[in-house]
């Protein structure tokens, strides 16, 4: 009996590594890689020259064009001749870890977390908040408001390296559109990882928002500015850029957290008489305790 089904399943293994045919697989395309180099180089002439920015923009649009003519209106697949082979795989190991049965080890992953939309609208709230010692510092130390907005946007301005601080304090439109969209895009994405991050932080998060990420955000900076914006490095007042970063993320944090929170897949795993909020979890009540 055994020795007929080895010879079934032999038989089956050698019909299944005879056969062959083609597949159909979408067409392989070279614009995504295009796109992305141009977006890189868009990003790139902010901090270096603007005719970088116009090289990524000319790579970008022709790429975006020929991504969506590779599935639109037609997706293009291309056939390729494949043969299935039976593969055996021993392994020598002699021993296994098992995790313990019981324990659950996903509950560091927060049961609840907030939307996208409610990190856009804690980064909204927390860029505005951060104009305000922003502004402070400009009329202070000269006498302008426009000083931090020239002094911002002059990281994508090379030719503004080497201009006064006479000259950074007047008004300048093209200084404001830079200013507003740096300031704008760091703002959004800052309040996007504030919203991911604040509910692993559900003790302390004004806490977490307003002091630990700021420091650890100038921290960064710190290091890296120098490369990022020589001219902003030079200037930058960090005591300043300290009081501005903490209103940004006390603001941020606390709008964040006024938004209805979204329930992750980690929650679906719960009992149902947790989920419905009938008994707390164990988890819950340990946290709870004195």
């Amino acid at each position: 009996m055994e020795e007929a089904d080895a010879r079934k399943h032999g038989g089956a293994a050698s019909d299944l590594g005879q056969r062959s045919g083609p597949v159909q697989l979408p067409a392989p395309t070279a614009w995504p890689m295009v796109l992305g180099l141009g977006i890189a180089l868009m990003l790139a002439g902010m901090v270096t020259h603007w005719v970088i920015s116009l090289l990524g923009l000319v790579m970008a649009l022709p790429a975006a064009v020929g991504w969506f003519l590779e599935v639109l209106p037609h997706e293009h697949h291309v056939y390729v001749d494949v043969s299935a082979e039976v593969l055996e795989i021993a392994s020598t190991r002699a021993t296994r870890s098992y995790l313990p049965v019981g324990e659950n080890h996903r509950k560091l992953l927060p049961l609840e977390t907030f939307s996208v939309v409610a990190g856009l609208k804690g980064g909204i709230a927390g860029g505005l908040a951060m104009i305000v010692p922003a502004a402070l510092f400009g009329l202070i130390r000269y006498h302008s408001v426009w000083y931090a907005v020239n002094l911002l946007a002059a990281g994508g301005f090379i030719h503004w390296a080497g201009q006064s601080d006479a000259f950074l304090a007047q008004f300048h439109m093209d200084g404001l559109l830079a200013a507003t969209a740096i300031h704008g895009l760091t703002s959004v994405l800052i309040g996007l990882l504030y919203g991911a991050m604040l509910p692993m932080y559900p003790r302390k998060p004004i806490l977490t928002a307003g002091f630990l990420a700021p420091f650890l955000w100038t921290g960064i900076l710190y290091s890296a500015l120098g490369v990022i914006s020589p001219i902003l490095n030079q200037r930058i007042d960090w005591g300043w850029f300290v009081v501005s970063q903490i209103a940004f993320g006390l603001v941020a944090g606390f709008v964040v957290n006024l938004q209805v929170k979204v329930r992750t897949p980690q929650f679906r795993a719960l009992p149902f008489s947790v989920r419905a909020g009938i008994h707390a979890s164990a988890e819950d009540e340990k946290d709870e305790a004195p």
